[in-house]
């Protein structure tokens, strides 16, 4: 059965949930004492910093994606000297047949541009199998192994590359997966900590309570922030 995706369970940048995280961490520091008597231990801290830094170094989309970029790139230079070489032997093949004939459709080059990856993959060893059939009645145009030599390469460096490519791909979704199933356990601690924080300071600091809140934006948190102020100076 296939796996289902994963969501994740926060709706702002990872950045902002690695600082959020970062700063809530911080205030229960300050506050340990009181986190203790509900159960939630320094060890638990140390754990959750932990997850917070192997959550940082993982690679981001942009990194993923540019590696991504970089092995289709190279899949494409692959794929037009491949295309390069078969032309060069279907330029010989037509001075020896007409290129309406059975003896030349028979390489299957037709809209050889248009070819998928596994299609172009086929037509090139189909276009050496054939080659090698007719090699001595091509001999004349000079058709011979170092022609068919040339197009095997390139197939195979064409499909080490299209291997390669894929490969970025699936790295990509894992490390994607990875990074949100992380992200959750990050975002659902976070959330365990603030209530806590929150619920120790709700009769007796404004502020300390608010160091607790979680914010969805920077809008949120200005917000927040001028509240916060008006409060202080009321007070005052």
């Amino acid at each position: 059965m296939k796996k289902q995706s994963v969501n994740r369970k926060y709706n702002f940048p990872d950045a902002d949930l690695y600082l959020q995280c970062m700063e809530r961490i911080k205030y229960a520091k300050r506050d340990v004492d009181h986190f203790e008597r509900y159960g939630y231990s320094k060890e638990r801290l140390k754990g959750f910093i932990a997850r917070c830094d192997k959550f940082r170094n993982l690679p981001d989309d942009d990194e993923l994606v540019g590696d991504q970029m970089i092995t289709t790139e190279k899949k494409y230079a692959a794929s037009e000297k491949l295309k390069t070489a078969i032309r060069s032997l279907m330029t010989r093949v037509a001075m020896k047949y007409s290129n309406r004939s059975g003896r030349y459709r028979k390489f299957g080059t037709a809209k050889m541009g248009d070819m998928t990856d596994a299609q172009l993959i086929f037509c090139g060893r189909r276009v050496i199998r054939v080659a090698r059939q007719q090699i001595d009645f091509l001999a004349e145009v000079g058709v011979n192994e170092r022609v068919i030599k040339r197009i095997s390469e390139a197939v195979q460096q064409f499909e080490r590359a299209v291997n390669i490519q894929q490969d970025k791909v699936a790295d990509r979704d894992i490390s994607v997966e990875r990074r949100v199933e992380l992200g959750n356990e990050l975002y659902d601690e976070l959330v365990t900590l603030c209530n806590i924080g929150k619920d120790i300071w709700v009769e007796t600091d404004t502020v300390k309570y608010e160091n607790y809140c979680i914010y969805e934006s920077n809008n949120d948190q200005k917000i927040a922030r001028k509240e916060r102020l008006k409060t202080e100076q009321q007070k005052g």
